[in-house]
């Protein structure tokens, strides 16, 4: 392949991806960037190598970089710096970032957008977009892995670090969630000098956190260090719900004193509500060793693209729980765990979606920066007091008055929906007779807004009586049925009370 350098060992199917990758251009490192993180996708060996592409680019010559800031901030950095250093800090194929001062003496990091990169990578994602559709329509084993769900969710996470200002916002929202935290430090936004292609940061300087000799000379106690680091952000996922997905070392430094500075807020994850529920259904189950939980708990955290056998499913459950028993939370090691959970995902054609792939990033990245810091470091003992107090709230009172009332709303859909579905039903008595014909379009919402009133068991007798119901029609007599059926209908009754109703009118069909 051109541009491959010759060698004695021929080269792995991995690393032909990866130098094909590196070819491509900037578009095509982000996505195998992106890839590198998709364990539920991918085997270990192509991760490993898609995780050495590196986002270097050549620099934009100076002239160039002054010009692009007059167009954007109305004068050149000489007007608006009290000192601007021309040689970049660094140089990614997005932007890059130049050391500068304020007037007043602040130390600053301006970022810079490239010229023209926006229509390029369009241009690239473009490309990509369709190369996913044209896999699925012709590549039968496409449908497993979502291509299109993929390309999309890469395009979305790329346009969005192609805009400063959201970068900006991102960083403020960072720094009001840390606000009592002396032990994170989140640089200042300067919105004077920033747009949309050129953002301005106070500058974080410090050592590397990967930096062991220097953080030993420094007196830094790595195992606090550790702790620090982690928790920040295991408060981010579990209780902000908003968390930086790109904690690599690179975008953390280590101040005098020990304080953590955090940088670079373009990728960043946001955790709702209903993912809060899910996460902690998933860690109630794993802590009590419950396969008959953890199934349904780990389907609703992924995308399923065929039918799943779920009894196997609930077995290989069993199988990786078995390993784990009679052991506490604080004491299992999580990144062999989440290893086995991604290989058993990928067996039973099982996908995570985007926030949840960033989430698992974010705790193999911890654990792998903890261990490191201190050899002797366990990540479950840091996430395990956030995991505990997420799986409480999700079975508090409150949580649940708040599920109830979501479960009103959804009732009350339901009982303005349901009447009309009967009335289709009349209608078509009404004309050449009754025949039965089940629509999933239109049969699924309906049972979506029932599933969520109670449970799936709830749901699933629902749908039994109501398709029964619409079977035993068929033999019915029609004009039995609307004097039964109309004066719910123009009463308007709940869905309950119909239901109730109709289950009555057919128990009282069977006496006779």
């Amino acid at each position: 392949m051109l541009g491959h350098q010759p060698r004695e060992l021929p080269y792995t199917n991995p690393e032909h991806l990866r130098l094909a990758l590196e070819q491509l251009g900037p578009t095509f490192i982000k996505l195998g960037q992106l890839l590198s993180t998709r364990s539920d996708l991918l085997p270990p060996d192509y991760l490993q190598e898609l995780a050495r592409l590196q986002d270097g680019a050549q620099p934009v010559p100076g002239d160039t970089v002054r010009e692009l800031i007059r167009q954007e901030l109305g004068m050149g950095p000489e007007r608006l710096f009290a000192e601007f250093d021309e040689e970049p800090l660094a140089s990614a194929s997005i932007g890059q970032a130049h050391a500068a001062t304020l007037e007043d003496g602040t130390p600053v990091v301006v970022k810079v957008r490239r010229p023209g990169v926006v229509a390029r990578i369009q241009e690239d994602l473009e490309i990509l977009q369709n190369l996913a559709a044209q896999a699925t329509r012709r590549w039968d084993a496409a449908a497993d892995y979502n291509l299109t769900g993929i390309a999309g969710e890469f395009a979305r996470t790329l346009r969005a670090e192609l805009d400063y200002l959201q970068e900006g916002r991102n960083a403020e929202r960072f720094a009001e969630n840390f606000a009592r935290d002396p032990g994170l430090h989140i640089p200042r936004v300067f919105w004077d000098t920033t747009t949309s292609r050129v953002l301005t940061l106070e500058r974080v300087s410090g050592l590397k956190v990967d930096d062991l000799d220097g953080l030993d000379r420094a007196g830094i106690d790595r195992r606090a260090l550790a702790n620090r680091a982690v928790g920040a952000i295991a408060k981010m996922i579990f209780e902000d719900g908003f968390f930086h997905a790109d904690p690599h070392p690179g975008n953390l430094f280590i101040e005098t004193g020990g304080r953590i500075g955090l940088i670079d807020f373009g990728m960043v994850g946001e955790v709702d509500e209903k993912l809060r529920q899910q996460l902690a259904a998933l860690l109630v189950a794993l802590a009590r060793a419950d396969p008959e939980r953890a199934g349904p708990a780990l389907l609703d955290l992924s995308v399923a693209k065929r039918p799943v056998d779920r009894a196997q499913l609930r077995a290989d459950l069993a199988a990786v729980m078995a390993l784990y028993q009679d052991r506490r939370l604080a004491e299992i090691e999580i990144a062999p765990l989440i290893g086995k959970l991604l290989a058993l995902l990928r067996d039973h054609h099982l996908q995570l979606p985007r926030e949840n792939v960033l989430i698992l990033k974010m705790v193999l990245m911890a654990e792998g920066m903890g261990v490191r810091l201190d050899p002797e470091f366990n990540v479950a003992e840091t996430l395990n007091p956030y995991a505990q107090r997420l799986a409480l709230q999700s079975l508090s009172p409150f949580a649940y008055a708040m599920r109830l009332g979501r479960a009103g709303v959804d009732a009350a859909k339901l009982s303005v929906e349901l009447p009309g579905k009967l009335r289709r039903i009349l209608d078509a008595i009404d004309t050449d007779g009754f025949e039965l014909h089940l629509r999933a379009a239109e049969i699924e919402p309906l049972l979506g807004r029932a599933e969520r009133i109670g449970n799936r068991l709830v749901a699933g007798l629902i749908a039994a009586a109501f398709i029964r119901g619409l079977g035993e029609l068929v033999v019915a007599d029609k004009d039995e049925f609307r004097r039964w059926a109309r004066p719910l209908m123009g009463a308007g009754l709940g869905a309950a009370g119909t239901l109730g109703s109709y289950l009555a009118w057919t128990g009282r069909r069977k006496k006779r």
